[in-house]
């Protein structure tokens, strides 16, 4: 039997700023069969997901070069475990349950003068028991939920009189957005940003820093296999990589089945060509994957390779089918087009096509599975599982925190 912490998948939610790009992650319990976790006892929900992250993940890994924001109840902020994260990587969020006792409010006065970044949580309206607080947090967290737009305002005048960063919490509309960027806010986070059905690009950017490096190896004559480690944490990259290979100008018939594959039936000449127009194009200066879709499409793609690998019986080039399968699966959303205007004209193995456009196969029912661990559906997850040969719900989430930080590497790779 799994134990309780084996069951548990990471959860992480994406704070954004005013131009929708990634400021920091909020890290969540899960107890891996319920989307919103039933937390008994906040202390031990904390611990379990530094002690998750800290062990399994290594710190850097599960936030990358960005902010973690933890939850603290009385008992864990006054706890010296919190001595020991680097103050640079956290935000201590003081729950709205805390009592803002003279005790409590000396130990957030002794954090912040450690280092640490200081919010307070799910704030509504502003009472005298806020204040001492108020007066050395850093960023205050308003619950829209239930908010009209005169509370939302007479709240957010109540808080100008301090130097506070304004993040707008359960964002679920466009409209909230909007009305939110007029009052000021700065920092975002709800499910509008987080459901990938919601965010949807309409154009696929590249990172310029990989743009150079992959000119950089050819230039260098490097193997193929050091290109394709550059093209795989690039989902936008690697699909305009397979239209290109796919294009009547190509002159390819065949069907393209890994990264590898269409490098090197493109050739190097006409690689760099590509690469060099990019650059002279409208490359963006944002870094990888900006987009929390984009990374999301990456540790998909990761992941579905993870599992492809630990499959009994599996061939060996269904691992590069299935990080293919995995990173296109989100382009409907990126591109905001339907599946099929995706996969037009790009000439794909029959197993990825019947995974993207019908979810069948066994490439289909990883691809479910992925899918079903990003909503929070665990009674899915494990039923899934159950069908994949060679895996269980253990290796499945370590297979998961793999893929969180390779993913979560991109950014931190220096040029």
């Amino acid at each position: 039997m799994d134990t309780p912490i084996q069951e548990i998948f990471i959860g992480r939610q994406p704070i954004l700023d005013r131009n929708q790009r990634p400021y920091a992650y909020e890290l969540l319990f899960r107890s891996g069969r319920q989307n919103f976790a039933q937390v008994s006892d906040d202390t031990t929900a904390t611990a379990t997901v530094l002690s998750h992250a800290i062990t399994e993940l290594g710190l850097e890994a599960a936030l990358g070069p960005y902010l973690g924001f933890i939850n603290l109840d009385a008992r864990m902020l006054m706890s010296e475990v919190l001595e020991m994260l680097p103050r640079e990587k956290f935000v201590l969020e003081v729950l709205e349950t805390v009592e803002l006792t003279p005790r409590v409010i000396a130990r957030c006065r002794e954090l912040k003068e450690l280092g640490f970044t200081l919010a307070l949580d799910d704030f509504v309206t502003l009472e005298e028991q806020h204040r001492p607080l108020l007066e050395m947090a850093d960023i205050v967290k308003v619950e829209l939920m239930g908010m009209d737009e005169a509370k939302l305002a007479a709240t957010v005048e109540a808080l100008r009189q301090w130097p506070l960063k304004l993040l707008a919490e359960k964002v679920d509309s466009e409209a909230q957005v909007k009305h939110c960027l007029a009052l000021g806010f700065e920092l975002f986070q709800g499910y509008y940003f987080a459901k990938p059905t919601i965010i949807a690009g309409k154009k696929l950017s590249h990172s310029e820093l990989t743009l150079n490096r992959l000119l950089g190896l050819i230039l260098q004559d490097a193997d193929t296999g050091e290109l394709e480690a550059i093209f795989k944490p690039e989902p936008g990259l690697t699909l305009n990589l397979m239209r290109l290979t796919n294009s009547a100008a190509s002159g390819v018939r065949q069907k393209i089945t890994s990264v590898r594959h269409a490098l090197t039936v493109l050739g190097r000449r006409q690689l760099q060509r590509w690469l060099q127009l990019l650059v002279y194009a409208d490359a963006s200066p944002s870094g990888p994957l900006a987009s929390p879709l984009m990374q999301l499409a990456a540790t998909r793609g990761r992941f579905m390779e993870l599992m492809a690998d630990k499959l009994m019986g599996a061939d060996r080039d269904l691992a590069d089918r299935a990080f293919m399968t995995g990173i296109m699966s989100l382009m409907p959303t990126l591109l905001h087009v339907p599946i099929g205007e995706v996969m037009q004209g790009l000439s794909v193995a029959n197993d990825v096509r019947e995974a993207l456009e019908a979810r069948g196969g066994i490439l289909g029912r990883m691809l479910q599975l992925a899918e079903k661990q990003e909503e929070g559906d665990m009674d899915a997850c494990f039923a899934l599982t159950a069908e994949l040969p060679g895996l269980d719900n253990a290796r499945v989430n370590a297979l998961l925190s793999q893929a969180l930080a390779w993913a979560n590497s991109i950014g931190q790779q220096a040029d």
